[in-house]
């Protein structure tokens, strides 16, 4: 698996189902705690719906996720929203359907419906984007070679995610699976650096 299957951008829609009103969020998150903010401010937009019912997905293993009723009959909502996100391959969102009831009752299996329609319509009207697979490494070196690492991972498509820029610097970068063995053969050539391979 070189690549992954994510979004990046926030999307909305609607479905309506006997007066209930059911509005699909869509955000990419990269952390529990971005989650957490998402859902504060739809709660706080939102305080006059009876239920927020949400799940995301986090990480590339699939273990990292997590599905919500939000007191709605268990199994009816947080579920069939986890199954749209898993249904496309997605990871790094979440989705968070917020219901304003219409007086009618929907019983289970409309339930399961609403909040899954709600889910797959907001997947609908955002792109899907397909990113690498990043593997990172931390590389230390002296301050005068900065010019040749960063030309380097240029030319690799590398990503930075920290830089400290002193005597001695270290840059942490992420490389497509299909060019680190390049990057580490091309990295050679600069003496005096120092690779240590991040989790």
């Amino acid at each position: 698996m070189e690549f992954y299957f994510t979004i990046e951008q926030k999307a909305q829609a609607e479905f309506k189902d006997r007066g209930s009103r059911f509005i699909a969020f869509a955000a990419p998150i990269q952390t529990v705690d971005e989650f957490k903010t998402f859902l504060k401010e739809l709660k706080a937009e939102h305080p006059k719906a009876v239920h927020h019912c949400f799940a995301y997905r986090l990480g590339l293993d699939g273990n990292q996720y997590r599905v919500s009723d939000d007191g709605e009959p268990s199994g009816t909502a947080g579920r069939p929203i986890l199954g749209q996100i898993d249904s496309k391959k997605l990871t790094d969102l979440c989705i968070v359907v917020v219901r304003y009831f219409g007086g009618t009752l929907l019983g289970v299996p409309g339930l399961i419906n609403a909040y899954k329609t709600a889910a797959s319509l907001v997947l609908q009207v955002v792109p899907v984007l397909q990113k690498p697979i990043l593997k990172k490494f931390s590389l230390q070196f002296d301050y005068t070679q900065m010019n040749e690492v960063q030309v380097l991972i240029k030319q690799v498509s590398g990503v930075i995610f920290q830089q400290e820029t002193m005597l001695f610097c270290i840059v942490n970068v992420g490389v497509a699976l299909n060019r680190v063995e390049e990057f580490l053969y091309r990295l050679e050539s600069i003496r005096n650096v120092t690779v240590e391979k991040l989790l």
